[in-house]
């Protein structure tokens, strides 16, 4: 009886285990993982920028198949009904007699079609080279608003490897001093350090929790901010992959471009003003376009019949084919006006563009100096950091022997922590420089 007790309890066991396996809570494994190119293209997909610009390029595209729709015969159907309440009365003199004659039908009805088709017609001609140049125009639009919500989430991406980075760094100090502080106690136990000494260490460790708690806080404020760019809960369990420290040695390797090599042909924002150079171009030849003579087809068949009441309806066909032409005489007295307000409205634009351009190529700079000046900062950082992790293990290895004071031991650990951010900091220095650079060539999409 004891051994069958045995193997319900040893039953019962695994079945717990079962159980607690099956239903164990939401972590880090079951959460989604996210790294960078998953985010751009989430972002992409669920941005509502970005569903505008698509709608905003198929108001373009329909516009201008309204507009070819518009070379194409237009053919209508019109009836007409007319009930004759009082007839018309005509008087005819027959050989010094007066007489009157009732005209018209109590009741007559028309039906027919009419055609009508333009040959030439150059203002409709130069609307719909201006309908292509809006799907441009539109087209356009929509890439800026993909290369700048790319941007964004390049930024938002790399400030939460930078605070996640700088957490572990401060958390790792947190642990170094701890463990200095535990040496600290443990000497002054022995009777080795004064009391004053144990205090310090206590102090610098307290004061230490406050910026690990901070450097927590801005991970999970840099989190939430990345899910809402990202048009997720940000209660949704997300892992986003990646270390700062991946992009070491990319940053280490790159070489920096000469700036008389970097062109501006694709920057979006040069490339809607010279659309809109373009446009304001073809809006002249519409204006030209109005003035000329035009010429189109118009046919009609008409079948109409009348008949008085209880009579038999009479009916006529009838039909004919024309050609139109029109030809403004007057208009180009208005029309040299417009070509003036048109042509000022064009070199205001070109000024524009000498002036966006300008300011671009200031931007380009600078962030080409903020790229060479983040490569210099990692080199020189990278091996001072190498040197105070050197100064901290002589330091701790010190104190140990009784050879140095905690002050010394302390400095060590407060210049390790400080090399390690500035290292993380030219990071990140370097890759939101690059980013931007990318999003102001119009590099990325």
């Amino acid at each position: 009886m004891a051994t069958v007790g045995k193997h319900y309890v040893t039953g019962f066991l695994i079945l717990c285990c079962i159980l607690i396996m099956g239903f164990h809570p939401v972590s880090a494994q079951d959460s989604l993982r996210i790294n960078l190119d998953k985010a751009i293209e989430i972002a992409l997909s669920e941005a509502p920028t970005m569903r505008m610009a698509d709608r905003d390029v198929q108001v373009k595209q329909w516009y201008k198949k309204e507009q070819i729709a518009a070379l194409f015969p237009d053919v209508s159907i019109a009836a007409n009904y007319n009930r004759t309440l009082l007839k018309q009365t005509m008087s005819m003199d027959m050989g010094g007699q007066t007489m009157n004659i009732k005209v018209g039908r109590d009741n007559t009805y028309s039906v027919g079609a009419n055609l009508s088709l333009p040959i030439i017609a150059p203002a409709l001609w130069s609307n719909l080279k201006l309908s292509s140049m809006d799907i441009e125009m539109a087209l356009e639009a929509a890439r800026s608003s993909k290369l700048e919500l790319v941007n964004q989430v390049k930024q938002a991406y790399f400030m939460y490897l930078l605070a996640k980075q700088s957490y572990d760094v401060l958390q790792q100090s947190y642990a170094t001093m701890e463990a200095s502080n535990q040496l600290v106690t443990n000497t002054y136990n022995q009777g080795l350090v004064s009391e004053f000494e144990k205090l310090r260490s206590d102090v610098a460790l307290q004061n230490q929790k406050p910026a690990v708690n901070s450097a927590a806080k801005a991970v999970r404020l840099a989190n939430m901010r990345l899910k809402v760019l990202l048009g997720m809960d940000i209660n949704e369990p997300v892992v986003f992959e990646g270390e700062l420290s991946d992009y070491e040695e990319s940053v280490l390797n790159a070489t920096m471009p000469d700036e008389k090599d970097i062109q501006l042909a694709y920057n979006s924002a040069l490339r809607q003003l010279d659309l809109g150079i373009q446009e304001l171009e073809q809006s002249k030849k519409i204006i030209i376009g109005s003035t000329c003579p035009m010429l189109a087809l118009a046919g009609s068949f008409q079948y109409s019949g009348m008949g008085d009441d209880g009579q038999k309806f009479t009916n006529y066909p009838y039909s004919y084919v024309a050609l139109s032409l029109q030809v403004p005489i007057i208009s180009w007295v208005s029309t040299s006006y417009k070509l003036k307000q048109a042509n000022l409205n064009i070199d205001n634009m070109k000024d524009q563009r000498l002036d966006v351009e300008r300011n671009l190529r200031i931007g380009v700079q600078s962030y080409l100096n903020d790229m060479q000046q983040a490569m210099d900062d990692l080199a020189a950082n990278r091996e001072t950091k190498n040197q105070a992790q050197k100064a901290y293990d002589i330091a701790k290895k010190q104190y140990e022997l009784g050879m140095n004071t905690w002050l010394d031991l302390n400095n060590a650990e407060l210049t390790l922590t400080n090399t390690q951010l500035t290292y993380c900091q030219s990071l990140y220095n370097y890759i939101t420089a690059k980013a931007n650079l990318d999003a102001t060539l119009g590099i990325g999409q």
